[in-house]
């Protein structure tokens, strides 16, 4: 086996790159799936539209509910994340809402990991609690603390690691601790994409992602999908899915599918020239620390067979972090991450939106915390301009 510097096999790369490259046949000998853009199927008879209906035969009917493009994306991730079955989404948020109104109904209770997704938080603070539904925060990296708010819970929804702060969880135990509760578990996994994680083998019932990010990887696409058994699928399928009207159009699935071609090649490129540069700032004088999970000890590292180059550092006092982010000039100032392109993203900015709903304020997020998305560009290039921006800021 290839070793990698970062001590990780190419097993995994190996296994995604045959299943991302690899096609079956396409209708008319075409190389690529062909974009179903279409609203709906037509039937050649009643008799095939009363068996579809009914059950009895498998044919699209409409594009909100199944398209052939969309399906074809929805097969390469469950493929990829060992599932049974996946469901595409508009957006990583109507995958997450969908989810989690399928299993939790109205006076029932979350547990979720805190620093959480910013707007998933938001879902679990301002729309859930108007259905009579609690979300509890814990520690995740605290198996104690996760047992000890479990009972009577009715879905566990994990980050690892989490938003902005990259803590790990030991996903085996916390999924063992609520199974034995036979509470449905959830994680959201855009961070490490199956190619680095694989939540479903350590008892995960449901991974999400945000598919915006590395599955798409270009910063050309708002999606997102859920994966997991084909019961579970069913029941989003049956209890959300239609209903909110988050479906993925056939355009967006093919422009994923792309991506996903070149997935396997990205990641390590990201995973590199991520450590290059979090290696480098761990030990520059102007930062205090590195939120990298390379630097951590928790059992939940075990599960990871990579890193992705997204992670956050913390300034020192002395350095004006409007003049920092303002001096750099490849790592262009925006939210989310996963594409060609670095971006920046300054705590100190965030904490200033949605006063009241904000899970950084929440959960403690200092504001001389700076996340980095390391793109695909030169890492020397992106380095000497880490560089000039501090020489800059400091006072």
């Amino acid at each position: 086996m290839n070793e990698h510097p970062s001590g990780f096999d190419h097993d995994y790369l190996a296994e995604a790159a045959t299943l991302l490259a690899h096609d079956e046949p396409f209708p008319g000998g075409a190389v690529v799936p062909p974009i179903y853009q279409t609203s709906l199927f037509t039937f050649a008879s009643y008799a095939e539209m009363a068996d579809t209906f009914a059950g009895k035969r498998k044919q699209p009917i409409y594009s909100r509910g199944d398209n052939p493009t969309v399906m074809e994306f929805e097969a390469r991730v469950a493929a990829l994340e060992g599932a049974e079955a996946a469901r595409g989404f508009s957006s990583g948020m109507a995958a997450i809402s969908a989810t989690v109104l399928a299993f939790v109904g109205a006076g029932e209770r979350i547990v979720a990991v805190r620093n959480c997704y910013g707007d998933a938080y938001r879902l679990f603070e301002r729309l859930l609690p108007r259905l009579n539904i609690k979300v509890d925060y814990v520690d995740g990296s605290d198996p104690d603390a996760v047992a000890a708010a479990l009972p009577g819970a009715k879905l566990l929804y994990l980050e690892s690691p989490t938003s902005m702060m990259f803590e790990l969880q030991d996903i085996a135990h916390l999924t063992r601790l609520a199974k034995e509760q036979g509470i449905v578990t959830t994680i959201d996994n855009s961070w490490a994409t199956p190619v680095f994680q694989k939540p479903i083998t350590h008892g995960v019932d449901l991974v999400l992602h945000s598919a915006s990010k590395y599955l798409g990887g270009h910063s050309d696409t708002v999606a997102g999908v859920v994966a997991g058994s084909a019961v579970h699928i069913k029941h989003i399928n049956e209890q959300t899915y239609s209903y909110l009207g988050g479906k993925l159009s056939p355009f967006e699935a093919w422009l994923l599918l792309r991506g996903l071609r070149t997935l396997p090649l990205r990641l390590p490129h990201h995973m590199k020239s991520g450590l290059t540069i979090a290696e480098r700032l761990k030990a520059h004088a102007s930062v205090e620390r590195v939120n990298h999970p390379i630097y951590s000890n928790h059992p939940g590292k075990a599960t990871l067979a990579g890193y992705a180059g997204l992670f956050s550092f913390e300034v020192t006092d002395d350095i004006d972090i409007p003049v920092f982010v303002d001096a750099l000039k490849y790592f262009r100032i925006g939210v989310s991450w996963g594409g060609h392109e670095s971006l920046v993203v300054p705590a100190k900015a965030s904490l200033e939106q949605t006063p009241g709903l904000n899970s950084m304020a929440r959960f403690g997020v200092s504001p001389r915390t700076i996340r980095f998305n390391v793109g695909l560009e030169s890492v020397e290039d992106l380095w000497a301009d880490v560089v000039q921006a501090f020489e800059k800021a400091r006072k």
